[in-house]
């Protein structure tokens, strides 16, 4: 069952935002307070996940005019809908999407569509319509809308209302994650270890780490790393290290307060990772260390890498797309 626009309850002001708000359950759960990482506590499990996906698409104009950049196929499923089921395959089916403007074909994806549903029934299409009705049934979805982009800080602020007391994951839409690589298991496996925040984290190029919030950090254990600095977006020469942080978010909930404190960055817009290093005084953060299984589908070149590879892993076409390809490219 999800929120839709009959389900708009109210409108929540938020940092002198004006933003739509959808029904959405909350469980009244409290997290207890972390411990600076320490391992003899309790901790909430995580059991909600927030997607924003208020952008604007601006790499991939003119496709994403019209269509959320969200929207977009990897073969014949969205992008999000990649998002949607990496966090159902690690039990989390409490989402809240943060839209904007132009973002309503999202909610009606993963809506119920009865006339579709008619038409696949009545032309035997049964496993389509089995497929159509998994897409609504497989998570509690909810939205609030985010009246314009004032930063990733400031879209996940938008969630707390939604989050309560509790930890969380935050995802983003152009990070997907190869359903094989385990990371979000992992970030959470550490999260329920350590009680504290876990970045992804992965080794890029010298050349790239420009375009990442890059961390400092300190062994911490098998794939995890204690971070100790973070900066937004560094000049090469400026990286603490070559590991950036890719977009995959375990976070407390003391990151609200952590936001509410931190002044405008780069470009004027509140930026989570400035949050996290307001966080990172008073709570330990982590990092989870990965290598392979990340695609950037914002970028034109890693969007057809992961379009072309998840097809050539599929029965139904990577025998006969492996063969055109080898055909189309000839000999070495």
């Amino acid at each position: 069952m999800r929120s839709g626009p009959s389900g708009v309850i109210g409108r929540l002001a938020l940092s002198g935002l004006d933003c739509q708000v959808y029904r959405k359950g909350r469980s009244g759960r409290k997290n207890p307070p972390t411990d600076g990482g320490r391992t003899d506590h309790v901790t909430a499990p995580v059991k909600k996940a927030v997607i924003p996906a208020a952008g604007l698409g601006t790499r991939f104009l003119p496709a994403t005019k019209a269509l959320p950049k969200e929207m977009l196929p990897l073969v014949d499923k969205p992008a999000i809908q990649y998002v949607v089921e990496e966090a159902v395959s690690v039990g989390i089916t409490d989402i809240l999407i943060i839209s904007g403007r132009g973002k309503r074909t999202i909610e009606d994806h993963f809506d119920r569509s009865f006339e579709l549903e008619y038409y696949l029934e009545k032309g035997g299409k049964n496993e389509e319509l089995a497929q159509m009705r998994a897409i609504a049934d497989m998570a509690e979805i909810h939205y609030v809308r985010q009246g314009e982009p004032l930063g990733l800080g400031h879209a996940v602020s938008v969630a707390r209302e939604h989050v309560d007391d509790q930890p969380f994951v935050v995802m983003l839409g152009d990070d997907i994650m190869h359903e094989k690589s385990g990371i979000l298991a992992g970030m959470l496996a550490a999260h329920e270890r350590t009680g504290s925040s876990v970045l992804a984290l992965k080794s890029v190029n010298h050349s790239e780490v420009s375009l990442y919030g890059c961390v400092a950090h300190e062994p911490a254990g098998d794939s995890l790393v204690r971070v100790l600095d973070i900066i937004e977006k560094p000049a090469p020469e400026d990286a603490p290290s070559d590991l950036g942080v890719m977009g995959r978010y375990v976070l407390t909930p003391g990151i609200f307060d952590a936001i509410e404190q931190t002044a405008p960055g780069r470009g004027g817009e509140i930026q989570l990772t400035d949050a996290i290093k307001v966080l990172m005084g008073t709570e330990a953060v982590y990092g989870y260390s990965f290598v392979h299984g990340r695609y950037d589908v914002g970028n034109k070149l890693d969007y057809l890498r992961a379009t072309v590879e998840f097809a050539l892993e599929r029965e139904d076409l990577g025998p006969a797309l492996r063969i055109f390809l080898k055909d189309f490219l000839g000999p070495e």
